[in-house]
């Protein structure tokens, strides 16, 4: 009996977390955030335990997932329809190298250290920090690399041209809002930016899905639909 009480649970159990991963929507493990990862081994703790235990009834294992998975979903929800809480649930990337300098103030914020951080560059193929002109670490532990003009695979070098600065694109614009303190780190301010739309034929900023801007490019946006 306690065999068939545990395969029941099990298979209930298995069919739950799959319906479960199919509302809230699935994420590569590479975009897993430190909350996911804990949230993972909270389920798996409290859906194991359940299972496991004869005392415990299988309407509390439809319980348990049923609160758990909708906080998730709650969280979610909440993340893509707010950028302020998307940005505390998910937290926001640290440039711990700019213009080839290490900010060690941003390391220290990322808890790291420089062997650390020479161990997430080596992972990308660079092992001398003079390569890099901009580095972030993700909110997930990643690193993303922006190289040198000179150290760049195909290089101006190549082509007997001078070297170029190196710019790191700034995201001005995300889910319709402004990012004023970006707008700030590039010395411009919102009605520039209100210029640059309307440049664009773009009248509102809520329009906008996402705009950037790139030193000696201009301004790249993306609007939310196509606008007529």
């Amino acid at each position: 009996m306690e065999l068939i009480q545990i395969l029941t649970k099990l298979v209930i159990g298995f069919f739950l977390l799959f319906l479960l991963v199919r509302i809230i929507g699935s994420k590569l493990i590479d975009q897993f955030t430190p909350f996911h990862f804990i949230s993972a081994v909270v389920l798996s703790e409290l859906l194991g335990n359940a299972i496991y235990e004869e005392k415990v009834p299988i309407s509390y294992i439809f319980f348990t997932l049923l609160i758990w998975g909708s906080l998730l979903f709650l969280v979610e929800y909440i993340a893509q329809k707010s950028l302020f809480y998307r940005g505390k649930f998910e937290g926001k990337p640290a440039t711990v190298i700019r213009d080839g300098q290490i900010d060690f103030d941003e390391l220290k914020k990322s808890r790291m250290n420089l062997n650390q951080l020479q161990s997430l560059l080596r992972q990308s193929e660079i092992f001398s920090i003079r390569e890099v002109a901009f580095a972030l670490i993700e909110p997930n532990g990643s690193i993303s690399v922006l190289k040198k003009a000179q150290y760049k695979k195909t290089t101006q070098q190549d082509f007997n041209m001078p070297p170029q600065p190196i710019y790191l694109p700034i995201t001005v614009i995300k889910d319709g809002e402004i990012l004023k303190e970006h707008l700030t780190e590039i010395n411009k301010d919102v009605p520039w930016l209100q210029n640059q739309l309307l440049a664009h034929n773009i009248s509102r900023v809520e329009d906008v899905l996402f705009a950037e801007w790139l030193e000696n490019d201009g301004l790249f946006i993306i609007p939310h639909k196509q606008l007529t």
